[in-house]
């Protein structure tokens, strides 16, 4: 995830780009006590976040071990490519602390027919890749977003077992860590019309809920009417909910409109919503491992999210 302002993030992402840091986040409060939890879920963190991924970076030998692991999941899924393919390479600048340089990206795309409006699109984004790695050590990046593409992928599973009302675009973007080049190259080369999309529903660090018990929406200032479809969502657990992010009141770090993905869709016109958890003070540090997440708040994050797609999906385009 990157906050809104370029310069206004923790000390390890400043080491990465060059800019000065925000001061720490609060410390979080104490994690429920994990339960078993079987689920693929899990499985998608703990193996997009390990060591020989070495942090995802765009165009490394780690972003590119991530991008075959993840087309072997939706492969093995059924989930079919998108019109023009399952992956969408491309060139862009974009920020290193050394400066500006070029980054060799690829953007994965899954398509899912829908039941009832076929001929419009929800587009679930999340970024697989991280911030590499510096100085020898390894920024694993399991919240950031290992998370995050293990709740899409398990949303995809779930569609592909019982068909959404819409088609729904199941695409894991590259380059996010580097200034939104994945997106900003799926907004420009849509695999569809961007008139038909309804929704981009971005999912960006979905694991760390408990540092305030919640998940949060942003974009319903933007979109008010979306606001009255998520609000009767139940919470799951200890998670739930919680709003903002997003009005002019909401500054510098606490604004979160442009933070992630969901940006170059909203710059492009695009309804969107971001779903993601507050800071934690593993954010953009070599912390961020999996063994930093609790089990059962990321499963009930994960539900609370699909939950909310779910909602989204039967309300549009009626």
């Amino acid at each position: 995830m990157i906050r809104p302002t370029v310069c206004s993030i923790p000390l390890a992402a400043a080491m990465l780009i060059g800019c000065t840091p925000i001061s720490p986040a609060p410390p979080a409060l104490a994690p429920a006590a994990p339960t078993v939890v079987a689920s693929p879920l899990l499985d998608d963190v703990r193996i997009l976040s390990g060591d020989d991924m070495q942090g995802r970076d765009t165009g490394s030998e780690g972003g590119e071990r991530a991008r075959a692991y993840i087309v072997s999941r939706l492969e093995a899924m059924g989930v079919q490519p998108a019109p023009f393919g399952r992956l969408q390479p491309f060139q862009a600048p974009g920020r290193t602390r050394e400066g500006v340089k070029r980054f060799n990206g690829v953007n994965i795309v899954g398509l899912i027919p829908g039941a009832r409006v076929a001929d419009r699109y929800i587009v679930v984004t999340a970024h697989y890749d991280h911030v590499g790695a510096n100085d020898g050590q390894i920024y694993h990046g399991a919240d950031d977003n290992a998370s995050g593409v293990a709740t899409m992928l398990e949303l995809a599973r779930r569609l592909k077992a019982n068909p959404p009302e819409h088609s729904v675009l199941i695409v894991a973007l590259d380059g996010e860590e580097r200034g939104l080049l994945g997106a900003r190259e799926f907004v420009k080369a849509p695999p569809v019309p961007l008139s038909a999309v309804s929704l981009n529903l971005n999912f960006d660090m979905t694991a760390r809920a408990e540092t305030d018990g919640h998940l949060w929406v942003t974009g319903t200032y933007q979109h008010p009417d979306l606001r009255p479809i998520l609000e009767p969502v139940t919470a799951q657990g200890a998670v739930s909910f919680a709003f903002g992010k997003d009005t002019p009141r909401d500054t510098g770090e606490n604004n979160w409109v442009d933070a992630s993905d969901h940006a170059a869709f909203h710059a492009a016109g695009v309804p969107f919503l971001y779903m993601g958890v507050d800071y934690h003070p593993d954010y953009h540090r070599p912390s961020d491992t999996f063994e930093r997440i609790d089990p059962t708040v990321f499963t009930q994050a994960t539900e609370l999210a699909i939950a909310g797609f779910y909602a989204l999906d039967r309300a549009l385009d009626r």
